[in-house]
């Protein structure tokens, strides 16, 4: 399946699932308070299958997908018959009318902790936090290669998953954060990021690199995939070699290679260039020739360009029996729901980018296609993750939302009487303007992320 097909259609499958849940919690409470509801739809815009169930409900989907309905009795969308109005929406006290409402976003919840209990119980494979390389702020914090990050604050790490988000979370904020090794020689011990040290301004999306620290998985191998005709490496090097040393420094990566080269043009002469040749170890003479790269800058050079890496392989798994997923899943959902409202704090005080903060529909199928290659246990959690998003988004008290409802019924319960139809008209014009503004960011951050860069 192509990206595009596979993204369309994980994008479809997800908003679906999403969807129905959220709907259905609306559906199933409105019915057990005795509301009578007229259709229950996926999606808007006509039809595209429908039936008629024994309750008198329509149940259908329509040919828009993003995004579905409940409809139920109420005289303020039509006439409703004298012997109904019993079962009429706005006839119902005012605690049934914040149950129904409330259903949804607490149906997304109840969701998004089964998902995460799916996900540890199928077991996400991951890759050990082992450091590969510490450069600027990870090497002026005590790390070293083959540190193992077994907390980052007070977040547990036991996958690279978990130390990544604790780091670009603590990144965001200029924290210096503690963290929790053990060390390569398996002695545990403390270390301090000086993330208060962040330029003010980074790329949020690689903002491990910025500071400075490359996980071992990430690592490229110091493998030699092709030599430049002509150059000082041609006729020396071959490729296949595995270069483990340059000038007595030794080589973990591919990017230990560059800053020697530099370092050894400038300074002149010839190096030692130490490689393992079809288990031989070789030490061969090389001096660096100056050249200049696209932009015209000069450079010193070997003539030697990398292996491409296969991907890696994942070396362990989350996972926990049935009986232990249920509180890592409460805890997961619980502490991903502290960083959604903290990441809506930062933004809205300028803190980070709404750029990387609010995704569209061609962000989320690209997310949830490239996850579903990964792993079933790996698309839970993204559905989980969206599945929390929706159920906190819809709490907020923006009109034509459930959160807004609520604020009117929250509003009706202070002051003894229904807001009125004029505020609520006015409500829903200022809700449809900030829901739309929301979208248009949406879609506009997808074409520059996707589609742009």
């Amino acid at each position: 399946m192509s990206e595009l097909l596979g993204s369309i259609w994980w994008l479809l499958v997800s908003i679906g699932v999403l969807v129905t849940i959220h709907e259905y919690g609306h559906y199933w409470v409105a019915r057990r308070c005795g509301v009578k509801v007229l259709r229950f739809s996926i999606g808007f815009g006509p039809a595209l299958w429908m039936r008629r169930g024994q309750d008198g409900t329509e149940y259908a989907i329509a040919a828009i997908p993003l995004g579905g309905y409940v409809r139920m009795l109420d005289e303020r969308e039509g006439d409703v018959a004298a012997s109904e109005l019993a079962f009429a929406f706005n006839r119902q006290s005012v605690w049934k009318r914040i149950a129904i409402v409330l259903a949804g976003p607490v149906a997304n919840l109840l969701l998004c902790v089964a998902l995460f209990w799916g996900m540890f119980v199928i077991g996400r494979p991951d890759f050990v936090p082992v450091v590969g390389q510490a450069k600027g702020l990870a090497a002026a914090g005590g790390l070293q290669p083959g540190d193992q990050i077994l907390a980052v604050g007070a977040r547990e790490t036991p996958t690279w998953s978990e130390a990544n988000m604790a780091l670009i979370t603590a990144a965001l904020d200029r924290t210096d954060v503690p963290l929790r090794i053990r060390s390569a020689g398996g002695v545990e011990g403390q270390r301090q990021l000086p993330l208060s040290r962040l330029p003010a301004t980074f790329d949020e999306r690689n903002a491990i690199a910025v500071i400075g620290l490359t996980p071992r998985h990430r690592l490229v191998p110091a493998v030699i995939g092709a030599v430049v005709p002509g150059k000082p490496a041609w006729g020396v090097l071959a490729e296949g070699d595995r270069v483990t040393a340059i000038d007595g420094t030794p080589i973990a990566a591919w990017d230990d290679i560059t800053p020697l080269v530099q370092r050894l043009g400038n300074a002149g002469g010839t190096a030692m260039v130490e490689v393992q040749r079809k288990g031989e170890r070789l030490a061969l003479e090389l001096q660096p020739v100056r050249a200049r790269n696209e932009a015209g800058t000069p450079y010193w050079q070997l003539g030697i360009d990398y292996a491409r890496p296969s991907e890696p392989v994942e070396d362990t798994v989350r996972r926990y029996g049935p009986l232990q997923a249920v509180p890592a899943a409460l805890g997961e959902s619980v502490h991903q729901t502290r960083e959604l409202f903290a990441m809506i704090g930062r933004a809205f005080a300028g803190r980070v980018s709404v750029r990387n903060t609010v995704a569209g529909p061609i962000t989320i199928g690209r997310a949830a296609n490239s996850v579903a290659s990964h792993g079933p246990a790996w698309y839970l959690q993204l559905l989980a993750m969206l599945s929390l998003s929706l159920g906190i988004l819809n709490l907020l008290p923006i009109p034509i939302l459930d959160g807004g409802h609520l604020l009117y019924y929250l509003i009706e319960l202070a002051k003894g009487s229904p807001v009125s139809e004029r505020v609520m008209a006015a409500g829903q014009y200022v809700g449809l303007a900030l829901i739309a503004s929301l979208m248009g960011l949406a879609f506009f951050n997808d074409i520059v992320n996707n589609l742009v860069n």
